[in-house]
């Protein structure tokens, strides 16, 4: 079952492109009967391999906005987490999430996987190797908090300039099939 986990963290719009992370490691999410935090090098089997991924918005795979395959969207591991930098299309549905980027509204980042490698310690589940499908822009609430989503332009002369922050709580978000 792919399962699918979000942060609220860095977001930045540099001209039509988008980057941040995609996920944090040692940051803990609060599911209902569980916590759970993703561990450093969880994501690199997926990097190394030939798998497409996609970068989605708030998961619809009808809302497409880069993959690996066409290198429109890039993927990495760093002590931080999983970081993604992504070509905006001038898609509809690319226009309206480079919109909400420079206004600071979006929610923060999400990520749909399948746990590979997951061991309990208690009530806390550590993923420790997923295999990742898609990325996602959600624009409401993701399931992971404490961090902020911030949006910047490529040109500071412009009139909608705005480092915009927010800081959002959330309870939790259910997994979905």
């Amino acid at each position: 079952m792919t399962e699918r986990r979000g942060y609220e963290i860095e977001l930045r719009a540099k001209g039509r492109r988008l980057e941040g992370y995609a996920a944090l490691f040692g940051t803990e999410a609060r599911m209902a009967h569980m916590r759970e935090t993703i561990m450093p090098g969880a994501f690199s089997a997926s990097l190394a391999g030939e798998a497409d991924v996609l970068a989605l918005v708030d998961h619809d795979p009808s809302r497409v906005l880069a993959r690996t395959r066409s290198r429109s969207l890039r993927l990495s591991e760093d002590s931080r987490g999983l970081a993604f930098d992504l070509d905006v299309p001038d898609t509809q549905a690319g226009r309206d999430v480079l919109a909400l980027a420079e206004r600071g509204d979006l929610g923060g980042m999400s990520f749909g996987f399948v746990a590979t490698d997951e061991r309990m310690n208690g009530e806390l589940r550590e993923l420790h190797a997923v295999t990742l499908y898609e990325i996602s822009v959600v624009c409401a609430w993701p399931a992971y908090s404490g961090a902020f989503v911030q949006a910047r332009s490529l040109f500071p002369s412009c009139p909608h300039r705005a480092y915009a922050e927010r800081a959002v709580r959330i309870a939790e978000l259910s997994s979905w099939a």
